[in-house]
């Protein structure tokens, strides 16, 4: 066998068969003969029959180069002899394959050894030499071995009975009806079944075996023929043992098989290229150099080349990475210097911008300071020219000429009448009334029945009469859809004068104490439209509360506050008739008379309550709530502060409820439970209201993080928070939608929070950290990050002036509490309030080390204060205040209690320049008069005056000087300042 596959041999074939296709016309009529097998002249010579060495052509090498040639071509011609002698007598293959000729132009005859035919490669190609029990597959087809006696002849002629006659290697050759009959009666499929039985199940008898079998397969039909058909079940293989290349070179059905011509022209291009191989190798060796030391010397001098080259190479290489490194360190250097010049050239233009901030910041400070000294020029000299003046008289500072005040400086009536009218819809009745009498044009437009629909009387109380008020109503009775009474001491008769309002749709009669059941009885058969009722603070009894379902069918809100003589049975009034089933909002604050049968009655009568407010009612328990909730499950708001019988049970009873709004304060009894209750059953609540509650820990606030709609939370006075129950509420999703958050009193509360509020709470708009003692300069100055922050509270902290300065940079906040605060001082104020030009409320009260400088920084930049609160700082004195009233005119709010040096002086700057203020507190003000502070309260709505020294508490004494240690005697109770009304009163009456 070669030694080559089967794969190279078809290779060298096809390589051969294409150079083949160049022959000449007599070699294509060669290959169409057949091939003709034949062995290199060569190997047929001996030693000394081989051709010598040529030499050179001029001399004794050409002359032996010829006779070798001479030789050869004479061995060519007596290896063709042989060849056509062994033709003629059929010796060898001649009779079995045709002669094949050389393909290549270029082959000699000599070049190698002859192929061998594919008879000789393999007796399974060739049925005839198994037939003739040819030897195996590798090497020559072995001759028949011969018998005593017998001649060689003989067996050459026994050889030519196997290969003389023409044998079909495969169907590849045949007819292609036979081949169609093959495929179509399946023979190559049943001789693999055959075959494969005989090899796995090795028969005694193969003959009955293949009858047997034979049978089976022709019961069995040949379309369902495998090839494991004739194996028994037991004994099939999981493999086959014929493959498919053996049945396909036993049939020959595929065109892909080896056959004998593409076996021989495999040889035969092996043969040539072989030759040709072996005779370049002898030419260059038999064949001498010329020139040798030429030769070396050209190779020397190639070599000297290629190493110089090389050295060249390797100095370029060289230059070429120092000039890089070169190049680098030239462009880093250029990198540096142009970094540094940038570096120079912005310090220049900082320098430079710093230069011109501090320029233009002096000069806006001196163009402020300049106008301030102007304004406060001209308004000293308008306080001269109005003291030159005759003084108006007691008797008629209250005349309904002293009721307009001053000149306005803008004048009004250049305006169109659309917009003073519009102007007039703000005006309180005593303003709209001053207006009436200015001109007849706008006494036309005080008329207008739009400016009716809402009349409130409780302004001007003190002043107003019971004939006016009927007057009033009496003309304007169509018109009118809002009215209050709060506070009015009126009679029966004006009361009953309601009635004629047949629109009326609100109506505020609280903390009226003449208003009686018979007066409502006429108020409710006359409006029978009211949807607001406030009953508050009265003396109605069950008479009133059985007229409510009957004459106020549509009432939604009603208020019975303090209303403490009405019982169970007139609650139980409330289900009469068409009842208060619209009722929406219902308020029982301080009504300790009701039990838990009169929530019953409220929960039978008024199921859609959705609002309900239940204030200081220390008799309220669980079981009223659990009455009330039974039926009223639409509530969504609850207020229950003063109630400290409450329970985590009330909410438990509130879970069929939907509450968004919680409001509780001054409970003991409340624990983190309820906190739980709120995170299971109310996750839309948006309010939470939990003040003074003592039990409540750090888990209340794990509870409330995963809130999403929570928007306000109030935990003042809850002791028990500290800076692990904030960090796990603001790492929840809570922390982006809160906008109100109330930690006053959480005295555990540190820098850490503060830090974790300005990371997560970007909406916050109202922070209160009130007495937060562990708060210092280093976590306030993490509120300036929180920039949605429009109100802060840090009284009683620890912040100083590094605080303020650092506030100062947030330019948005509108209000800020600075109560108590021991550290701060007149600078750090002054540096705030720079900073803060829409500074709407401060208070530093209680900051004794305060004095006119604050004032004065007040007046200069936040000239749109509306609230101001100094109390507790006696150093503040009456030029101060005149600054304030030269500059602060939208001023509403001011409590000076406690600010000893103030005398009546500053009441008349602030009648003349705060012309807003509506609410004013001089507790303690020793140093104002009576008569002044008379006269101060017909100009505002709410006023507070004690001439009294200030109390021990206060710090100082009369005079302003701080009380040593000593003198400053514990109390058991702090005092505190509540909100009255004014002592005095006018008491005129506007017609």
């Amino acid at each position: 066998m070669l030694p080559w596959g089967r794969g190279a041999a078809l290779g060298l074939a096809r390589e051969a068969g294409s150079r083949g296709s160049r022959l000449s016309p007599g070699a294509g009529r060669t290959q169409e003969m057949g091939p003709e097998p034949r062995l290199p002249e060569t190997a047929l010579l001996t030693r000394r029959d081989r051709p010598l060495r040529p030499e050179r052509p001029g001399g004794a090498a050409g002359a032996e180069r010829g006779r070798g040639r001479s030789e050869g071509a004479e061995l060519g011609r007596s290896s063709a002899r042989r060849r056509r002698d062994r033709a003629h007598r059929g010796d060898s293959l001649g009779d079995a394959v045709p002669v094949q000729r050389w393909a290549s132009p270029r082959s000699r005859p000599g070049s190698g050894p002859p192929p061998r035919p594919a008879a000789l490669l393999g007796s399974r190609r060739l049925p005839a030499a198994r037939g003739g029990g040819g030897g195996g597959l590798r090497g020559r087809a072995r001759p028949a071995p011969r018998l005593p006696g017998q001649r060689r002849d003989a067996l050459a002629g026994a050889g030519r009975g196997v290969w003389g006659a023409p044998v079909m290697a495969s169907l590849r050759t045949a007819d292609s009806r036979l081949r169609s009959y093959f495929k179509e009666n399946y023979i190559p499929q049943v001789c693999e079944a055959l075959l494969c039985g005989l090899l796995i199940t090795c028969p005694e008898d193969p003959l009955k075996y293949l009858q047997k079998m034979i049978i089976t397969i022709m019961e069995s039909g040949l379309e369902s023929l495998l090839w494991d058909m004739c194996i028994d079940p037991s004994m099939k293989p999981k493999i086959r043992r014929l493959s498919e290349t053996y049945m396909e070179q036993l049939f020959g059905l595929d065109d892909q098989l080896m056959t004998p011509e593409l076996m021989i022209k495999a040889c035969t291009f092996y043969t040539g290229h072989l030759v040709k191989t072996h005779f370049c190798i002898w030419r260059d060796i038999a064949i001498p150099l010329i020139n040798e030391e030429n030769i070396l010397a050209e190779k020397m001098e190639k070599a000297i080349e290629y190493d110089n080259f090389r050295l060249q190479k390797y100095v370029f290489r060289l230059w070429h990475s120092y000039a890089a490194g070169q190049k680098k360190l030239l462009t880093e250097a250029l990198l540096r210097i142009r970094k540094m010049c940038h570096h120079y050239k912005l310090i220049i233009t900082l320098t430079k911008w710093r230069d011109k901030a501090r320029y233009e910041y002096k000069k806006r400070e001196d163009e402020l300071m300049l106008k301030h000294e102007l304004q406060l020029r001209k308004w000293r000299s308008k306080v001269k020219v109005a003291a030159k003046e005759e003084p108006i008289p007691p008797e008629h500072s209250l005349s309904k000429a002293s009721l307009l005040g001053g000149i306005p400086e803008c004048d009004i009536s250049l305006l169109p009448e659309r917009a003073v009218s519009q102007i007039f819809y703000y005006l309180t009745l005593r303003e709209l009334v001053i207006c009436g009498q200015v001109c007849h044009s706008w006494m036309l437009m005080t008329q207008a029945s739009s400016l009716w629909n809402s009349i409130d009387f409780s302004k001007v109380k003190n002043i107003i009469t019971d004939k006016y008020i009927v007057s009033t109503l009496q003309r304007w009775r169509l018109n009118v859809l809002r009215l209050n009474f709060r506070g009015c001491l009126l009679r029966s008769k004006t009361l009953r004068s309601v009635s004629l309002c047949r629109n009326l749709q609100e109506l505020n009669v609280s903390d009226c104490p003449t208003l009686t059941d018979e007066s409502m009885r006429y108020i409710s058969e006359g409006c029978a439209g009211v949807l607001y009722l406030n009953l508050s603070n009265t003396t109605i009894t069950n008479r009133t509360m059985r007229l409510l379902p009957r004459y106020f069918p549509n009432l939604q809100n009603l208020s019975l506050a303090y209303c403490r003589k009405f019982t169970d049975k007139g609650l139980r009034y409330l289900n009469l008739g068409n009842g208060c089933h619209k009722l929406i909002y219902l308020d029982l604050s301080g009504c300790t008379q009701i039990s838990v049968q009169g929530f019953r009655n409220i929960a039978n009568s008024c199921t859609g309550i959705m609002h309900l407010t239940i204030n200081d009612m220390p008799t309220l328990t669980d079981n009223c709530v659990k009455a009330l909730a039974e039926k009223c499950t639409r509530i969504t708001s609850i207020v229950f502060i003063g109630a400290p019988h409450i329970s985590d049970c009330a909410f438990k009873a509130l879970s069929t409820c939907n509450l968004r709004k919680i409001r509780f304060e001054g409970n003991k009894r409340i624990t983190d439970a309820c906190f739980k209750y709120i995170h299971k059953n109310y996750p839309n609540i948006n309010h939470i209201y939990m003040v003074d509650c003592k039990r409540i820990t750090d888990g209340s606030l794990m509870s409330l993080s995963p809130l999403k709609q929570l928007t306000v939370l109030n935990l003042a006075n809850c002791i028990r928070i500290g800076d692990v129950g904030l960090k796990q509420f603001l790492d929840g999703p809570v922390s982006t939608r809160i906008r109100e958050l109330n930690l006053s009193n959480c005295i555990h509360l540190s820098d850490a929070s503060i830090v974790k509020l300005s990371e997560r709470c970007s909406n916050l708009n109202y922070l209160s950290l009130r007495n937060c003692e562990y708060l210092t300069d280093l976590g306030i100055e993490h509120i300036v990050y929180i920039f949605s922050l429009v109100s802060v509270d840090l009284s009683g902290t620890n912040i100083s002036n590094e605080g303020l300065m650092s506030l100062s940079r947030h330019k948005k906040l509108k209000e800020l509490s600075l109560s108590e605060c021991y550290k701060i001082t007149d600078v750090g104020i002054q540096a705030f309030c720079k900073g803060s030009l829409i500074l709407e409320h401060l208070d530093v009260s209680y900051c004794p080390q305060l004095s006119d400088e604050i004032i004065k920084a007040l007046a200069i930049y936040c000239i749109y204060l509306t609230s101001l609160s100094i109390a507790g700082c006696p150093k503040i004195t009456d030029s101060a205040m005149e600054m304030l009233s030269a500059k602060c005119h939208y001023l509403h709010i001011l409590d000076i209690s406690g600010c000893v040096l103030l005398t009546d002086q500053m009441l008349e700057d602030l009648q003349m320049g705060c012309k807003q203020l509506r609410i004013l507190k001089m507790q303690y003000c020793r140093l104002i008069s009576k008569e002044a502070a008379r006269r101060m309260s017909s100009m505002v709505q709410q006023q507070e005056y004690n001439p009294n020294d200030p109390p021990l508490w206060f710090g100082y004494d009369y005079e302003g000087k701080p009380l040593t240690k000593q003198e400053i005697t514990p109390l058991k109770e702090d005092e505190e300042i509540t909100v009255t009304d004014s002592i005095y009163s006018g008491e005129e009456e506007v017609v």
